[in-house]
């Protein structure tokens, strides 16, 4: 079996800091850059940020949506942003939250996880919400290929908030819940293992240990949404050094379009997100 998604993300985060850069192209982006909205204008703000990342973030986090919406020429810039990223040796966060049952989840694993797939990236986000026991072959997919699921557990939108504190019938939360499920996963792979949590920033300590999903963490909400590096330093102090992976997307573009503000800009989160949680 390949290395863990999880000691790998160790291993990088180390070496280059927890910073991982958003890439969220949305029509209001691309005005604001003064580009069309149209793929023309995608590839310009994906590369940007692209260039910005190097030697300052350990991955970039594409928001797929923002590619799908121009169709077969919107995937066309996804996968060339993704050849990229790879030749930088940039780890790959594919924010597709995907997540259904059975053959649909196969198909999900074969697209973003399998060797030699234009897409594969080196973890997909998912929604858990038809059930992580449904997801087997994404499960499986990640393992033999050394990469990983981060699962949406306690994301930093309020709206979702009702169903992710609602209580089982055991009498516990549905994201301690699925933070157990993953522990249980994760049981038996060296260091950390290859299923990781999405946990907003926003977010208080959950009944769930943290430190015991033995798993990365993929924690939003820094920057525009008022979280910051000293937030995230705290809730995941007790967590092994280096599983957290902090994406950062609106306050680094805000200092775009230039490649020196954006690199800039980009820099100073990575400095503060290693003095919160290397040091």
């Amino acid at each position: 079996m390949a290395e863990s998604f999880g000691a790998r993300l160790v291993a990088r985060v180390r070496e280059v800091g927890p910073l991982c850069v958003g890439i969220d192209p949305s029509a209001d982006v691309l005005r604001s850059w003064g580009r069309d909205d149209d793929a023309v204008g995608l590839e310009f703000a994906a590369l940007q940020l692209l260039e910005a990342s190097l030697g300052v973030a350990a991955a970039i986090k594409p928001q797929v949506a923002y590619f799908e919406r121009f169709g077969a020429a919107g995937y066309r810039v996804l996968e060339r942003l993704f050849d990229e990223a790879r030749s930088a040796e940039l780890f790959i966060v594919a924010d597709a939250k995907r997540g259904d049952i059975g053959t649909t989840n196969d198909g999900y694993a074969e697209a973003w996880l399998r060797d030699g797939s234009p897409l594969a990236a080196d973890a997909l986000t998912v929604s858990p919400y038809l059930g992580l026991g449904a997801m087997g072959g994404l499960l499986t997919q990640a393992a033999a290929t050394g990469r990983g699921l981060f699962v949406v557990v306690s994301s930093s939108n309020p709206e979702g908030r009702p169903v992710q504190t609602a209580r089982l019938e055991t009498g516990e939360r549905v994201e301690d819940g699925l933070l157990r499920q993953l522990a249980e996963a994760n049981e038996g792979f060296d260091l950390l293992g290859p299923y990781g949590a999405v946990v907003g920033a926003t977010r208080q300590h959950s009944g769930f240990d943290f430190e015991n999903v033995r798993g990365p963490f993929l924690v939003p909400g820094v920057g525009a949404q008022g979280a910051t590096p000293s937030d995230v330093g705290r809730l995941f102090a007790r967590c092994v050094k280096g599983s957290v992976l902090v994406p950062v997307s609106r306050a680094i573009t805000q200092a775009g379009p230039e490649r020196r503000g954006l690199h800039d800009a980009a820099r100073r989160y990575r400095d503060d997100l290693v003095d919160a949680l290397l040091k």
